[in-house]
């Protein structure tokens, strides 16, 4: 037997019942989701231009992002499991091509849809979902933001640091605003404010009733200058003090690391969802190769049940694999793992199952 061949044929065999089964799992998660959304978009209004346009487009390629590692076990278990009961999969391997080098055409295409995937995570996705989430955010949860009102504590940058005691996010406005400044640790000065009104970019503020006060060493120059009003610029906007629901889902990678220095560098903190997310959009394509040797080593020997029971072993174990990403994901977010740990146990976990099945797989 030509081993080319049969890698040829086993590479479009793999690929072709891949995206058949993410076009057959999307269709029928569309009719779902929509069945469960249809009244919030009756209410808000939206013709069905938009929903399709601004909604479901992007959520196709969202909800794909999520289950294709789930949909590359089905599909492999699907021919797979076809080929072990017609006894073609033993015909393989007494042709003298063994396992292992079996395993060899379907890892090449599972790098193809890692490859695939690795883009659709940290680039198309995100910039779907930029209209996506705002669409869904306005006519279905209708209420989004998450804004910080009180007792605000922010490093502009490492040397200064921003407190506000109260805002007001109708009119952008900060009351009780104090600028301070620092070197090496000890404070040198800062301006306080009664009122700071947003001008607009690049990060204008208007003060009003301020004072500016400067200290060196123990002594203190108790009022540098006071004044009604003063035109002046801070290193932050009224979008710094306002998260969206599922902002993280919303940046591309670049733009998710730049956000989560950015806030480490402010002190602002609540970046565990936005590292969390960062490791997922890395660590679901890896899984694709850990669940494409489970699958392979599972079907591959031929049982009584056949395609059948291979299919509901595989679907109840790529379900399980599902809710211990979840599950962990869910405690990583709550600071009880790390982010790296929190999203990469799922992989290694099942990696682990993937060994002792090839082990005892059809050989």
């Amino acid at each position: 037997m030509n081993p080319k061949i049969l890698d040829k044929y086993i590479i479009k065999t793999y690929l072709k019942t891949f995206f058949f089964t993410a076009l057959l799992f999307s269709l029928i998660a569309v009719v779902i989701d929509f069945s469960d959304r249809l009244d919030a978009f009756m209410k808000s209004g939206v013709s069905t231009y938009e929903v399709v346009m601004y909604y479901y487009i992007h959520w196709i390629a969202f909800i794909n992002g999520l289950l294709w590692p789930l949909f590359a076990l089905i599909g492999v278990i699907f021919f797979t499991s076809r080929l072990a009961k017609n006894s073609e999969f033993i015909s393989i391997l007494n042709a003298g091509v063994g396992f292992h080098r079996l395993l060899v055409p379907y890892m090449v295409a599972a790098t193809f849809i890692f490859v695939f995937h690795l883009g659709i995570n940290h680039y198309i996705v995100p910039l779907g979902s930029k209209i996506r989430i705002p669409f869904e955010n306005k006519n279905v949860w209708r209420t989004t933001n998450q804004t910080r009102t009180k007792n605000i504590h922010v490093m502009l940058d490492p040397t200064t640091k921003l407190y506000i005691r109260n805002y007001r996010e109708r009119d952008s406005t900060a009351l009780d605003m104090r600028i301070e400044t620092y070197h090496d640790t000890e404070l040198t000065g800062f301006i306080e404010a009664k009122r700071a009104s947003w001008l607009g970019p690049p990060n204008k503020w208007q003060l009003e009733n301020y004072i500016v006060r400067r200290f060196e060493g123990e002594k203190e120059y108790l009022v540098v200058r006071q004044g009604s009003e003063l035109d002046t610029t801070v290193n932050i906007t009224p979008t710094d003090l306002t998260r969206i629901k599922n902002q993280h889902q919303v940046l591309t990678t670049p733009e998710l690391k730049e956000y989560i220095l950015q806030q480490k560098n402010r002190g602002i903190g609540g970046t565990r969802i936005f590292e969390t997310e960062l490791y997922r959009r890395s660590s679901e394509p890896v899984s694709i190769f850990v669940l494409t040797l489970i699958g392979m080593a599972l079907a591959s020997r031929k049982v009584r049940g056949g395609i059948g029971l291979h299919l509901a072993i595989g679907i109840s174990l790529g379900a399980i694999f599902i809710v211990l990403s979840r599950f962990t994901m869910t405690f990583t977010n709550a600071e009880s793992l790390g982010p790296v740990v929190g999203v990469w146990l799922p992989n290694i976990v099942f990696f682990l199952i993937s060994l002792v099945l090839i082990r005892y797989a059809q050989k």
